[in-house]
This record gives structure tokens, sequence and C-alpha cells, in this order.
């Protein structure tokens, strides 16, 4: 079974003083750019089993956005793991997933998830605010190992202004 596992870098965030960098929002161009994602999802992945989503409050803002393009809404954890992980971390996260989950999206941040996508599929991309890179595998999320994806597509979805 070929498993598909889609990396989504958060919308471009705003940078308010005196605020924490996980309490970051997403300024008014990630707010526009976050549905757009949404519409990509429906369009080219239409069923997604599970979402992990950092905690962050961009990366939380981004999904909550781009959901909302989406019917049926997919099932979210929120997960602080996916904050600031590296790519070793969300290779774990991903040999965590359900093996009945074959579409899985990771909401989060760089650089882990430029990173995580070289690891996987020995592919060097930059992935923009709001960039989707949609990988597959014929593994296992367990047995899921560095070089074990192919990378099928990159988009960066943008919202009108």
């Amino acid at each position: 079974m070929t498993r598909t596992l889609l990396l989504i870098r958060h919308a471009k965030s705003a940078w308010p003083k005196e605020t924490p960098d996980a309490a970051r929002p997403l300024a008014a161009r990630g707010r526009r750019d976050a549905p757009a994602v949404g519409r990509w999802l429906r369009e080219q992945a239409p069923t997604i089993d599970l979402v992990v989503c950092s905690t962050a409050v961009r990366a939380v803002q981004t999904w909550d956005l781009a959901a909302t393009e989406l019917d049926p809404t997919p099932r979210v954890r929120h997960d602080e793991w996916l904050y600031r992980a590296s790519a070793e971390n969300l290779l774990t996260t991903t040999a965590e997933l359900p093996s009945t989950a074959s579409t899985v999206v990771l909401v989060g941040h760089n650089p882990g998830l430029e990173d995580f996508l070289t690891l996987l599929t020995g592919v060097a991309e930059p992935l923009k605010t709001s960039a989707i890179a949609v990988i597959t595998t014929a593994s296992s999320w367990r047995q899921t190992k560095p070089g074990s994806g192919a990378l099928e597509r990159l988009a960066t979805p943008r919202g009108r202004t």
C-alpha cells in the first residue's frame, strides 16, 4: 500500500514585539494564504486520514484556516513535538502514525520540515511559508526510514490579495 505524507509549512507569521516565538500569530498575508492551502488540499488530496499539527499559534491558525476549505474536515492532533522538531524527531513522529492512515498531513516549521524532506527523499528543496511537499512511500509508517520516500510534488498555494 502506498502511503502519502504531506508536509505543510505554516503560513506567513507576524513578529509582534515581546511575543514568544510559539505565540506568534499569522500575518495578514498568512491569513490570506492559509485558506488557499485548504483549497489546494481539497483538489489535490481529497482524502486525508489524519493531521498532526504543531501547537505553535501560527501553525494552529494555518491549519484552522485551511481546514475551513475541506469537507469533511480530517481528524487533527496537536502535538508539541512538532514545534522546533528536527528531521529525526519528525521521523519518529512518522513512525508512530496509525497504520490505518494512508494519507497524513504534518503542519510544522523550518528548518525541520526542509531537513525532513531531504532525509526522506534525498531531495533538498526550500519550503517557503504555506508550501506543501507531497511525499509517497511504499513503506509502512513504522518502517519509514531515510531515503524511503519520493517527492511527488511541491506546491506553494497563494491567496488573493
